[in-house]
């Protein structure tokens, strides 16, 4: 099973006098990225808030929002009134006007309006962090939509590569025989005379040395792990980025003893997939 780290959830909250939001966007990183919005209300918060973000979604960029929208005629701010009676009378000393250009001028000047901090309500916090772990958890369905999308893709190359590795299995006895007989051509084209048996002994240790037996057996290995991780109950990004690197190498590495065109061109396919594979994995969990 796979989750992608790419997700979106979101969760909204109606409560008697306002309406709460709660967004999260998640994308891929090496580790978890948090930056969290939230009125100034609930910063105190934001602690805890982390911590729940941090034991479910484990990696990735994520930005968390809360916004807050008035639906009652409530507001914690007030206009304090014998300051600005206060202003108002000064005024009237330096300009002539009517009393609402007055006030008008009067509610600009400092301590004119009082904001008084609103408190959290501990059973109002209660119903929203329940909503931001009903946020998250739709955000983890998402990730594993994506996941699901990312699965079938990574088993379609992952056999690609199969078919592939199965062409250069069948081409390799090919390849020695062509190894094999252009060395002989090369050597009766000097057009002297050779020990046939030293020659042998020189043919099987240079053939030998592009042996390719080894890293066929490995690389077969290594697709078949990639492939039970894949199914596996847990997704891990990590693991699956060190596994496609082991692929790579084995890949690599019959690419420069294979000393044969035909096969050459078959890696070239393979280490293309393989790219794209390891491209798709930055986005895994």
């Amino acid at each position: 099973m796979i989750y992608s780290m790419t997700g979106y959830g979101k969760s909204v909250l109606q409560l008697p006098t306002k309406k709460i939001t709660i967004e999260l966007k998640s994308l891929n990183s090496k580790n978890l990225d948090l930056n969290a919005r939230m009125p100034s209300i609930y910063r105190e918060k934001e602690l805890s808030i982390r911590k729940i973000l941090a034991a479910k979604l484990e990696r990735g960029k994520v930005d968390f929002s809360i916004y807050v929208e008035t639906t009652a005629e409530d507001t914690s701010t007030q206009i304090n009134t014998p300051v600005v009676k206060q202003y108002i009378e000064q005024l009237k000393h330096v300009v002539d006007g009517d009393a609402i250009e007055l006030l008008k001028m009067a509610v600009r000047f400092p301590d004119a309006l009082n904001t008084v901090r609103e408190e959290i309500d501990d059973n109002e916090w209660k119903i929203i962090e329940a909503q931001i772990n009903t946020a998250v958890d739709d955000l983890i369905c998402h990730r594993l939509d994506e996941g699901k999308v990312l699965e079938q893709d990574f088993n379609n190359r992952v056999k690609t590569i199969e078919t592939i590795l199965e062409q250069v299995i069948a081409m390799d006895p090919e390849r020695v025989e062509g190894v094999r007989e252009r060395l002989l051509k090369g050597v009766e084209e000097l057009k002297e005379k050779y020990d046939e048996n030293r020659f042998e002994q020189e043919l099987v240790y240079y053939i030998e040395k592009f042996d390719i037996t080894e890293e066929k057996v490995r690389l077969k290995n290594h697709l078949d792990y990639f492939s039970e991780c894949i199914n596996s109950k847990d997704s891990n990004g990590k693991k699956l980025g060190f596994i496609g690197q082991e692929m790579g190498r084995e890949i690599n590495t019959i690419g420069s003893k294979s000393n044969y065109a035909p096969m050459q061109q078959l890696v070239v396919q393979m280490k293309d997939e393989l790219e794209k594979i390891k491209e798709q994995l930055l986005n895994v969990l």
